[in-house]
């Protein structure tokens, strides 16, 4: 068995901790699915040889999916957030995201269908909230907060204070 992380992130699934992990690896660059861990016998929310834990790596952070069962649900306290560097990239992770069973949500959050949070936040998003200039920053806030998925044309008008040409 190679060296455990010392620190990993156990997320907690109502039983599709492995096909969660599959979605991500397929998705996400520097991401894979390692060991899958059965049950040695019973237990609340399944029965001995299912899938237990899942050990995979999100965009080079390690992670543990869980099958825990319904006790417990996904929140948007927990969320991984995604730095995308352009339009294509940014449409991309949120596609496949959105339309593999996903939902979308405000200011470039969404949903996967396990009901795990994602943040898909272009770069020039970050750059343009937090501009020194107050108000350019403002505009760019107040533009990011009418969006679902970020329009990054629009960020960037909102930026100069007029229209996205």
């Amino acid at each position: 068995m190679a060296k455990p992380a010392k620190n990993t992130i156990c997320l907690w699934y109502d039983g599709g901790a492995e096909d969660a992990a599959r979605f991500y690896a397929e998705t996400f660059p520097d991401s894979s699915v390692g060991a899958v861990h059965r049950a040695p016998g019973d237990f609340p929310s399944g029965k001995k040889g299912d899938v237990l834990t899942v050990e995979f790596t999100v965009m080079g952070i390690p992670c543990l999916g869980l099958n825990g069962g319904p006790a417990f649900k996904q929140s948007e306290a927990f969320s991984f957030q995604v730095a995308t560097v352009d339009q294509a990239e940014t449409d991309r992770y949120w596609d496949a995201i959105v339309g593999n069973g996903g939902q979308e949500s405000q200011c470039g959050w969404c949903k996967d269908r396990w009901g795990l949070s994602w943040q898909i936040t272009p770069i020039a998003l970050t750059k343009a909230y937090t501009d020194p200039d107050p108000a350019a920053a403002g505009r760019a806030f107040e533009a990011m907060m009418t969006m679902r998925k970020i329009d990054i044309a629009a960020i960037e008008a909102a930026i100069r204070g007029g229209d996205s040409k």
